[in-house]
């Protein structure tokens, strides 16, 4: 269900319907720090679960979902 700030009128997206998420963002939803997020985008530079805005790092949400289903450790 989306939500509008009281004071203004932007569309607030729950974080588990947005397409895309900020490292501090996906830190908070999974459970993972946000140097760990960041090491695991650098050892995966060619990887399909997040989009360069930038040089800021957006994590596509539902890829780094089935990235996390296939991966044995964190």
């Amino acid at each position: 269900m989306e939500n509008t700030c009281s004071n203004c009128k932007t569309i607030i997206t729950p974080v588990w319907r947005r397409y895309t998420l900020t490292i501090e963002e996906a830190a908070g939803y999974y459970h993972i720090g946000e140097s760990k997020l960041r090491s695991i985008v650098d050892m995966h530079p060619n990887g399909n679960f997040y989009v360069m805005n930038g040089n800021r790092v957006l994590i596509k949400r539902e890829k780094f979902e089935e990235y996390l289903d296939q991966a044995t450790a964190v």
